[in-house]
């Protein structure tokens, strides 16, 4: 068990920041703004993912203070866009507008497709996927709360289109920060040993 061994320094802090990265939604969050230069760190750790052929196809674009605005009037026109019909209520559509003051900075998630021949495009989104995880964790570490939000209206092409993205590259949703407007939220795991098979 790994709780009977004692850890290195460097790796028990690395492991304690792991076990303390959070989703944390964005009705739980503060709209206070948080200083840029902490996204900044981690826009740096996200650039540091493994990348398959060093295409580092991670895109992003950075959402706070009055940028936020344009972002939500996006939101709500790709809702509208993505549910016609009776399948469009305009409480949610108000709230797509709305939502983007919930939290001080949101960051869309671009992968970029095809820039590489022979790396499929699953490599490309894992690897972005990593980026994401190396910002949250740093956001973790600076007592930032993070959430990977992918709903349509926040996938969706026109938004996509918004943030720059074109075809074949994909928007694969926002990660939004801030700080938690509520106590840090405990972890909930399974034992990593019901998840593992040892064949020696």
């Amino acid at each position: 068990m790994i709780e009977d061994t004692a850890l290195p320094a460097e790796l028990e802090m690395l492991m304690d920041v792991i076990r303390r990265r959070r989703s944390i939604h964005q009705d739980q969050l503060s709209p206070e703004p948080i200083p840029m230069e902490y996204i900044q760190w981690m826009l740096e750790a996200a650039n540091y993912a493994p990348t398959h052929g060093l295409t580092e196809p991670w895109r992003f674009t950075v959402f706070s203070g009055e940028a936020r605005r344009a972002l939500g009037e996006a939101f709500a026109q790709s809702y509208r866009l993505a549910f016609t019909g009776e399948a469009f209520q305009e409480s949610a559509w108000i709230a797509q507008k709305e939502r983007v003051w919930k939290a001080p900075v949101w960051i869309s998630i671009g992968v970029r497709i095809g820039t590489h021949p022979k790396i499929p495009e699953w490599e490309e989104i894992a690897a972005v996927a990593c980026a994401v995880q190396n910002a949250h964790l740093v956001a973790a570490s600076l007592g930032l709360g993070a959430f990977w939000t992918s709903g349509l209206p926040v996938r969706h092409e026109n938004t996509a289109r918004f943030v720059g993205l074109e075809p074949p590259d994909k928007l694969l949703g926002f990660l939004y920060v801030g700080r938690p407007a509520i106590p840090w939220p405990k972890a909930r795991r399974k034992p990593w040993e019901e998840k593992v098979v040892w064949r020696e």
